[in-house]
């Protein structure tokens, strides 16, 4: 074993843990669930069957990650994050053949609190605010805030505010790294 589980951890035979990652006080990993490498994973997180999380995906905090969820690399779930897998759920009814798929991006961060419906993408550095309510696909680099989810700017690969000149172009305040706005879509300048 080449990761850390703290003695509390519930790790369920048949998972897959990568090299380095760590998994804290009374968080429970399901058989099937894959997690990569460099991971950390909270307090009283739960990770469900068939989860498949990327490389450092951090996960803070009270979040259920139930089935149908993929993180890729470098994906930051805030303080208890809610992720759905059913549109319409009832006690009384089994839908677990409706499960719908919401795929992470890499390096995209959902802020605390924020709640995740179902069925939709967060695209690639996206930066979703504390307590957004994700209601539809977010695009690559969009910032999001407020309940429903709206976008109210851009975001750099290091988490910083874009701000776009007359020729669509801005600089990250951190990193310099350069962006272009063309069609409704932030590219990075490689």
């Amino acid at each position: 074993m080449h990761f850390y589980a703290h003695p509390t951890a519930v790790i369920d035979e048949g998972c897959s843990v990568g090299d380095g990652t760590k998994i804290w006080h009374f968080t429970h990993v399901m058989s099937g669930a894959v997690i990569g490498k460099d991971c950390v994973l909270g307090q009283n997180v739960f990770v469900d069957n068939k989860v498949m999380l990327g490389n450092n995906v951090h996960i803070q905090n009270n979040v259920s990650v139930y089935e149908g969820v993929i993180c890729e690399d470098d994906v930051f779930l805030g303080p208890s994050v809610v992720l759905t897998n059913v549109i319409n759920p009832r006690s009384a009814l089994s839908r677990k053949d409706q499960f719908k798929t919401t795929l992470i991006k890499r390096g995209a961060t959902v802020g605390a609190n924020a709640t995740i419906v179902c069925g939709n993408q967060i695209g690639e550095y996206a930066f979703i605010g504390a307590g957004a309510v994700i209601t539809k696909d977010v695009l690559p680099y969009a910032l999001i805030t407020g309940n429903p989810g709206r976008q109210t700017g851009w975001i750099s690969e290091n988490g910083h505010r874009l701000t776009f000149d007359e020729n669509q172009q801005a600089v990250c305040s951190e990193s310099g790294q350069e962006y272009f706005l063309e069609n409704d879509r932030v590219k990075r300048i490689r």
